[in-house]
Formats: C-alpha cells, structure tokens, sequence
C-alpha cells in the first residue's frame, strides 16, 4: 500500500431584519415543501460506514453515542444487537477498519482538528483500547495491514523528524513498537503482505517524482521516473500475486491515467483498464489475494470496469438491486460477504450485505433514517464548455417547486449558490450532497463546477491549472454561471460564492477580482495570502513543496513570489463591495487561522463590514455536528439576507457548539441568547 499525502487537501450590515422576517412569511404562503430542519441534513448519521469482519462474524459501522460518532459492532446475522466499542466522548470517530483477527477495530483520531492523528486498537475480547501511536505533535499513517501477520501492522510516524515519516511495527495488542526503517527521503511507501518494503516515492526539485525499487541489500535503486506533469495521476499502487509486476496507475504516454500492469524485470508495462474521458481513480482487489479484479473511472457517473470474469455475475446483480452508484465497502476474508453502499442523489444512502453463494444482496439500513420520504432534489449532470474549450464536468440542483415538469429548467432564474469544492486537486461528483440539498430546500438553485484542476478528467485538465490560481481556474467559475444564466436557471443579480478550502480562496477570488459578478461570498477555512500559505504548511507536507510550487507559484524567488502576490486576494481587499462570511477553525494546521485573521483586519482598517465565525475546537472543516449545524444556520441567515431565500430559524443550533464572532456579529439577525463576539465573553441578543 502507497501512503502518499498529496492535497492541499480537506456578513455585511445594512439590511433591514424587517425584509427578512417578510421574506419567511412569504414563504410560507408559498406552495412549497416544508424547510428540512439543519439537524437532519447536518447532524450526525444514524449509522454509517458499514463493514464486515474478516471471518464474517460480525458487522460493524459508525453510530453516535450521547451525540458523538462511535464505532459498533454486532453479529452479521442480528446487527441491531449491536453496542458500541469505541468511548470518544469529543470529535467522533471518523475512519476506522478492522484487523485480520476479527477481534480488533482500528482507528485513527486527532485532537481538535491538529491532524495529529494517532492509531488506536480496541480489543474486542478484553474491551480495552490502547494508543499505538502516543506521542505528541505526531501525524501517524496506517501503512500496512496483513493476513499473514494478523496481530501486526506496519505504521508510519514523524516523531523523530517532523518533515518525514519513519515506519515502524507494531503490536496491536501491546502495542510494542519495533523499527523498520528510518526515513530521510521518500514521501511514501508501497508494502506487501509480508510486511516488507518494496517500493518507495521520492519527489524532485522539478515538482515530479522518482519511484525507487529496495535493492535487498538495505538500499534503494532507482525505478522509474514522473514528470512534474504526470505526477498527479500517477503512481505505484501494488504488487501482484507473484511480486514480479507492479501496479500502476499511469498518465505517462497518455492523457487519462489507465490502470497497468508493469514487469519489475523488464518494464514492460500492459494497460489493464482505461477510460479516454476519465482517470481510472480506484481499484477492487481480491481480499486473500493481490489480484485487481475491476477499476473505476467517473466522468459525470461511476463506471466498474471488470477484469476478473469471476466478479463479473455479481457487479451485473448488485447493479439491479437498486438506484444509485454502488461501491463494495469491505469483503470476507472467503469471499462470501460484502458489504455495500448504495449513493443516491435524492436519498440517503443505502447500505446491504451482499451473500455471493446465495446471490442475494439484504438490505439493512440506511445512513440517515430522516431522510427516507422527505422531498430531496435530483442532482442533474452537465457538461459546460469554458471559453477555452475545455469540458467542465458541473452539477446543478433546483427547487422541487421551481421544476415541476422535471426538465432541468425552472419557471424563471433563481438566486443561486456558486459552490466550489476543495483541494483544488479533488473533484465534485454525482450523489446525494447536503449542502446542494439544503440550499435546494431554501430556494437557490446550487451550481458545482469541476474546474480546471480538479482530478479524474486527465493530465491536461490538472495541468491545465498550473500558476492559474484566480486566472483561468477562476474563469472557468465565471463561465458555468454564464451558462447558467444563459440557460435561464440563474438570476445573474443574485449569485453567491461559497466554499471550503480552495472553495473558499475562489470566495475571496471571487469577491476581490470580480467584485461586481457575485452577489454575496462565504468563504470556509479559505487561504488569503498564497505566500503565507505555503510559507505556513505542516512540516510534513514540506518533501511535497516542489509539487505545490511547480503548480501553484515559488515563494522562494522573486519572480514567484510576485506572481503569488498578484493572486492572492488579500491584496485587494480595497476591491470588496459584496457581503462576505468568514468561517475558520482556530486549529487548521493547513489554511492557518492567520489567513482569515489577516484578511479580516485588513477589511476592518478599510472600514469594509466582514462577519468572522471561529471556532476554537475545529480545523480545516467544521467536524463536530453542533459546530456544523451553528455555522451553516449562520450561513443561511447570510444567504437570506442577501440573496432572498427561505430560513430556519436558529432555535437551538448554537447549542453545544463552540461557536465565537469575533467581527460582525451585528449583522447576524436571531442570534440565540449568547454567543461569544469579539471582545466580550458573550453578547444579549434576545
């Protein structure tokens, strides 16, 4: 397994409450359906992330416990005998995996959004968890868990030297801890079920990557090399059944990243699945063997593309089972059980064990129960042309009310909601989506757009992007909300800008560099200044700072740095006219809470009105569902304000979440009782 860490991942004053109480009256003289409450679209699921258990005994997924998110697990045969095995009692649990024993859960958490993530072990016998991970100011990965070594897995931690991971292994019973090898090179690792190290993944000043193959001796001798152009859609992902030929998703030679197969001996590589409108983007493996029995690539929908003719029955079944796209979850070490998700779009999802020998799939449960009959919004498809040529893969949703003959146009242009995702080296695709579904709700038609940059469309569409951070990338924006307001969905005096992450810098892109086109933005743990940015990363994201360069601009010479200055919206802040919402979590090791901070006291001296929303238990995203629900009720106050739709009122959403304005509060109408604003511990506002 290649662990590799690529991504960037993860109010104005002044108009009247009276208009917006009117609007809320209007609306419910309107024949529309009911607002679905935030608690519903945004609280915690009531179970998800279903998985079985190696030896199939036992079934295990996601469920709160006194509101916070805990792993369970019940027999395969009676799941609602299920109890919880995990007691965190703060963030939730959110990734967690079974060990080949059947008799541990594993899962990593952080404390308060650092991504310091540490490794736990919970016996399932003894009802006792351990830290495999204790040390402080440590990000440790998961590199390797094994068959053959059941008790056993390969980790990998930066605790002798922040910028690189060393890999270690360890004892998920005792939790003793052996070294493996000392790092000081490679960025990530591909391991086997021997627990040996076989691959490894340097990168170069350039912004490319070397594959190094282990030589037996203790060393390492070079592979294969990637260009600074493929190395976002290529990389080694396994070891076959023999260990002479080596997994690859490759770009190299080609536009869209096809699955191959490559000889170790001789380089040979044969192309196993490709896909010309899209990357192939994630594999299926045998669950006892390294054999890759089907891939997926994603244009506008999920595509299964089958290479082991013994699957081939079952994906044909699990496609008529129901709507939506489906994806296997987990698999027995036998191969008897699966467990599968079903994603819709106006749904929640749907979860089923899957009994090959029966050919039978049982449905168990749903994720969000509340979800199941409410009135929920189609997610419709649409490839938009950008004034360059290029497709743009975009999804829309509209208003039930607005369309009723379901042709994908609404009886006149609605405010809409640009919302942009993150990364920017990720991507938005088909299926249910909460935020799509609460603006729906509230009467905005929703936009997404898979601009330049984003992943699966190829190399030439991420590369497409380089040092384009508020030019092209952002045009591209610009030119699906012309398409949208020449297809009579958007009403182009009442557009709005959100987003998280790269979402949230295109916010800040969008009110500073095309001031008059968005009616309002809300930016989300959005980077104001891109040299501070990459002047602030985690030290383990520092071996990968020539990718981010090559792509984004150098802050370590002149010629980059005044590129990176000429995009970074902070430095037109004298150019904002529209309303704007910062939200930021006081802990993001990412988009440091500096970058809100800096941009909200340069609007400040300019005497321009910004409300900032922090949160000082959060990170890059907003995890804990109270913190959720309180921001996004104060997202939806913004909206109506300024763009005209319905509101929920705030009642309860602030309650329990760590919720503090320090900057324009007073142009948040219906604040409960008290909340923390600027200065001052707490502010009446009854």
């Amino acid at each position: 397994m290649l662990t590799r860490t690529r991504t960037l991942a993860p109010l104005m004053a002044g108009v009247a409450m009276a208009g917006l109480c009117g609007m809320s009256e209007q609306a419910r003289g309107d024949e529309k359906p009911p607002m679905i409450p935030r608690h519903v679209l945004f609280g915690n699921p009531d179970r998800a992330a279903l998985k079985i258990s190696p030896n199939g005994q036992y079934l295990s997924y996601l469920a709160p416990v006194d509101g916070v998110l805990n792993v369970w697990v019940g027999p395969r045969d009676n799941p609602s005998a299920a109890r919880p095995v995990t007691k965190d009692t703060d963030r939730g649990v959110r990734m967690y995996f079974w060990a080949h024993t059947s008799k541990h859960v594993l899962y990593i958490q952080d404390k308060g959004g650092d991504e310091n993530w540490h490794v736990y072990s919970v016996d399932l016998d003894a009802g006792k968890t351990i830290d495999l991970t204790p040390f402080d100011s440590v990000a440790a990965r998961v590199q390797e868990v094994s068959h053959l070594a059941p008790d056993e897995i390969l980790v990998s931690i930066n605790n002798r030297t922040p910028q690189m991971h060393d890999i270690h292994r360890v004892n998920i019973t005792t939790g003793k801890m052996s070294i493996v090898y000392k790092n000081d090179d490679f960025v990530g690792f591909l391991s086997d079920k021997d627990m040996k190290l076989h691959f490894a993944v340097k990168m170069t000043r350039e912004g490319g990557s070397e594959v190094h193959k282990a030589d037996g001796k203790g060393g390492w001798e070079l592979f294969t090399r990637i260009s600074a152009d493929d190395t976002l859609t290529t990389d080694p992902i396994g070891l076959d059944e023999s260990g002479e030929n080596l997994f690859m998703l490759d770009s190299r030679g080609r536009d869209t990243a096809a699955l191959t197969s490559v000889n170790i001996e001789t380089g040979k590589a044969t192309v196993l699945a490709e896909d010309d409108k899209a990357d192939i983007a994630g594999v299926v493996g045998h669950p006892a063997k390294n054999v890759i029995q089907a891939a997926k690539s994603t244009y506008a929908r999920r595509k299964w593309h089958i290479l082991d003719e013994s699957i081939k029955a079952d994906f044909d079944y699990l496609a008529t089972v129901t709507d939506g796209d489906f994806h296997v979850t987990s698999r027995t070490f036998d191969d008897r059980y699966w467990s599968v998700a079903y994603v819709m779009d106006a749904g929640p999802v749907r979860y089923y064990v899957y009994d090959r020998k029966a050919h039978e799939a049982k449905f168990l449960f749903t994720n969000r129960k509340n979800l199941e009959g409410l009135p929920l919004a189609r997610m419709r498809p649409q490839v938009v042309k950008s004034r360059d040529e290029l497709d743009l893969v975009c999804y829309y949703t509209l208003p039930l009310w607005t369309d009723p003959d379901m042709d994908g146009r609404p009886a006149k242009p609605l405010p809409t909601v640009l919302l942009v995702h993150g990364g920017p080296w990720a991507r938005d695709s088909w299926g249910y989506n909460p935020m799509h579904q609460w603006l729906a709700n509230r009467g905005y038609a929703v936009l997404s757009v898979n601009f330049r940059g984003s992943t699966g469309f190829g190399k030439d569409f991420i590369n497409a992007a380089n040092h384009e951070w508020s030019g092209k990338m952002h045009d591209d924006l610009l030119d699906a909300v012309a398409w949208a307001v020449s297809s009579g969905i958007a009403d182009q005096k009442k557009v709005g800008i959100m987003g998280g992450s790269y979402g949230g810098y295109a916010t800040l892109v969008g009110l500073t560099f095309t001031p008059e086109t968005f009616a309002c933005g809300v930016d989300i743990v959005g980077p104001s200044d891109l040299t501070t940015l990459l002047n602030t990363i985690p030290p383990y994201w520092k071996p990968l700072m020539n990718l981010f360069t090559a792509r984004v601009g150098d802050h370590r010479t002149a010629e980059g740095r005044a590129l990176l200055e000429r995009c970074s919206p902070l430095n037109r802040v004298d150019k904002i006219c529209r309303p704007l919402l910062i939200g930021q979590g006081a802990n993001d090791p990412r988009v440091k809470q500096s970058e809100a901070d800096q941009i909200v006291e340069a609007m400040t001296k300019r005497k321009i009105p910004v409300t900032y929303v922090l949160y000082p238990d959060e990170g890059h995203g907003f995890a804990r569902p109270e913190n959720r629900m309180s921001f996004t009720a104060v997202a939806e106050a913004f909206l109506a304000q300024h763009l005209g739709g319905r509101y929920e009122q705030m009642s309860e959403d602030v309650s329990g979440s760590s919720i503090t304005i320090p900057n324009g509060a007073d142009a948040i109408p219906h604040l409960p009782k008290c909340v923390p604003t600027g200065t001052k511990p707490c502010k009446d506002r009854t």
